[in-house]
């Protein structure tokens, strides 16, 4: 499925494709932090492509992950893996954010206790998290 998306301010302007893991949710502290809230975001795999001129820039929050953003209006746009393999944009980079099934929960443990998702979806903990993106050590 073809996407486009941008930032607040527009300076950012993507295409991607949604990629197998579909739309998910991440509660570790960082995310909540820099989305202000649970990031909810679309796997895209490493299809996001940004136009020309986007004003974009970088936090390396750890050793393997990075969160790309709108210089210009502070929007969040995608968290991904440093090679850019595994990138998942946020979900309010769309027009409509209600096309996506939310099919994941991560950092489930790290979730704080004042709110509650409806429904039910699968659900990861850090470690799982861990296991899955970190680079496997020699």
């Amino acid at each position: 499925m073809a996407l486009n998306g941008s930032c607040l301010c527009g300076a950012c302007t993507f295409t991607a494709e949604m990629g197998p893991l579909g739309a998910g949710i991440c509660h570790c502290g960082m995310c909540r932090k820099w989305s202000g809230g649970m990031y909810m975001s679309v796997d895209c795999g490493e299809s996001v492509k940004f136009a020309e001129r986007a004003t974009l820039g970088s936090y390396k929050g750890s050793e393997w992950g990075e969160r790309i953003f709108c210089t210009t209006c502070g929007s969040s746009l995608l968290w991904q893996t440093q090679d850019g393999k595994n990138q998942h944009v946020s979900i309010q980079c769309f027009e409509d954010p209600s096309q996506f099934d939310l099919k994941i929960e991560l950092f489930i443990d790290r979730k704080p206790s004042n709110y509650a998702l409806a429904g039910t979806r699968k659900t990861m903990t850090e470690a799982e998290v861990y296991a899955m993106f970190a680079p496997k050590e020699n």
